[in-house]
């Protein structure tokens, strides 16, 4: 048991696998410039120096290059897993596809960084929305604000929960993990995806499964990584992580996601700030 403890007491502190708002959160936090940025980075790279740790995420899912040593097993496909948790990052933690325009380098702990939706949306689309959507200390979600959803699943016998601790169990401490990444577009339109819908999950063959992961979205990229979270922009991530990232954006109701925050299995009311995109090769696996 007191191993247990201990591993959920280094979830709890290290995984943000688990920001949001646009100008109202900045008045509050200062934007950092591009030297903190690089102070990160550099800080990340000498922690990691020597250490054996393996490769991290985020990436650049169009950029295949890589030199971390580190091989593990690929987890399972999802529909052979648990899904243990659900929750999202304001801005894309990954670049590339149709999200690669840069949000800027926000205020250094996560927040106002990341990338955004790369296309064009209609004025009605950006229209404000009546009520507050995911309201938190950062801000809110405004229309045309992006958002990337994580599908978390585990090896072990798990059901969906809150944070990462819902992914472990006492009989499996190190399970495999595997992260369903979808990029969505917040927007005022009705007819646009219902964020309810896209995280609605039952069990499927004696398996928690989210039953409307997006699948007209593009071949997802699979590559190995880790946990998330800007709590690693300047240490590691030990936690070994297979990914499926989709290429393509889709639109979802900025309502809906509103009503998803108010009420939920996983206890998720806001979005989660973001890890500086890893760009040192030596943290990055290929991707074949």
């Amino acid at each position: 048991m007191k191993n247990k403890v201990l591993l959920i007491a280094t979830v709890t502190s290290m995984l943000s696998f688990n920001a949001l708002g646009q100008d109202s959160h900045s008045g509050d936090h200062p934007l950092v410039d591009d030297h903190l940025i690089a102070e990160q980075r550099s800080r990340l790279a000498q922690s990691t120096r020597g250490a054996g740790f393996g490769p991290q995420s985020p990436r650049n899912i169009d950029s295949v290059s890589g030199n971390n040593p580190v091989t593990f097993s690929v987890a399972p496909p999802h529909t052979q897993m648990n899904l243990c948790n659900i929750h999202f990052h304001k801005n894309a933690e990954h670049a590339g596809g149709e999200f690669t325009q840069y949000a800027g380098n926000g205020d250094g702990q996560g927040y106002l960084s990341g990338y955004r939706y790369s296309g064009q949306l209609s004025n009605a689309e950006l229209a404000p929305v009546a009520e507050s959507v995911c309201p938190s200390e950062h801000g809110s979600l405004l229309a045309g604000d992006t958002i990337e959803v994580h599908y978390v699943y585990s090896s072990a016998q798990v059901a969906p929960g809150p944070t990462l601790n819902a992914c472990f169990s006492d009989s499996s401490s190190n399970p495999q993990l595997r992260v369903e990444a979808q990029v969505f577009v917040v927007v005022n339109d009705n007819n646009s995806r219902d964020f309810i819908t896209l995280t609605q999950y039952e069990r499927v063959n004696g398996l928690y499964q989210a039953l409307n992961l997006p699948t007209d979205t593009g071949l997802a990229v699979q590559y190995a990584g880790s946990t998330t979270g800007p709590g690693f922009n300047e240490v590691g991530s030990p936690f070994q992580v297979s990914w499926g990232v989709r290429p393509e954006v889709a639109k979802v109701n900025a309502v809906t996601v509103g009503q998803w925050c108010k009420a939920n299995v996983f206890n998720e009311d806001h979005g989660h700030g973001v890890r500086n995109l890893v760009t040192n090769p030596d943290l990055l696996s290929p991707i074949r």
